[in-house]
């Protein structure tokens, strides 16, 4: 995962706070959970599969995955591992607005956090759909160590990502 040197990068105090999506730290970080988010599809509003959102229109399709690393194999396909099917991975870009702006022009296919797809899917002209299988959904929580609380910057800081997070949080 691209956060994996996360807590390396706190304890070295190379980062004061890193707003990564997971659950847990070991104890000697603070964490304060921003807000909790699922995932949608994104696709041309003309995509075959919103004709017919299917398991296996969906496996049918070609993908298009959002990964830091260029890891062609996310999340999904090990939902998909669980139910004995797989997807066609064309495509890896390294965040989700450059996502859209492929997305815009090819026939692929990609899962977006759903607050994301809301904001952004109309300027880029494209469709929105509910997966057709259960997508785990995430936590994005900002972790900090304890001793950088005592910064009276860094705890300030963490109080306004905690309150942009509850203002995410009701999109």
């Amino acid at each position: 995962r691209a956060w994996r040197g996360a807590f390396t990068d706190l304890e070295t105090r190379a980062l004061d706070i890193a707003v990564i999506p997971i659950d847990s730290a070991p104890l000697r970080f603070a964490m304060q959970t921003l807000y909790n988010e699922d995932f949608v599809l994104a696709m041309r509003p003309d995509h075959a599969f919103l004709s017919k959102p299917t398991l296996e229109s969906y496996c049918d399709s070609r993908h298009l995955v959002v990964s830091l690393t260029g890891d062609p194999k996310g999340f999904v396909d090990e939902v998909l591992a669980r139910e004995g099917r797989s997807r066609r991975v064309q495509l890896t870009v390294p965040n989700f607005m450059f996502a859209f702006a492929i997305l815009a022009e090819t026939d692929l296919i990609c899962a977006i956090p759903r607050r994301f797809a809301t904001i952004y899917a109309a300027r880029f002209g494209l469709g929105i759909e509910n997966p057709p299988l259960p997508l785990s959904g995430f936590r994005l929580s900002a972790f900090a160590t304890k001793a950088a609380l005592s910064d009276d910057g860094v705890a300030w800081l963490l109080k306004r990502l905690e309150k942009v997070g509850s203002l995410v949080e009701e999109l």
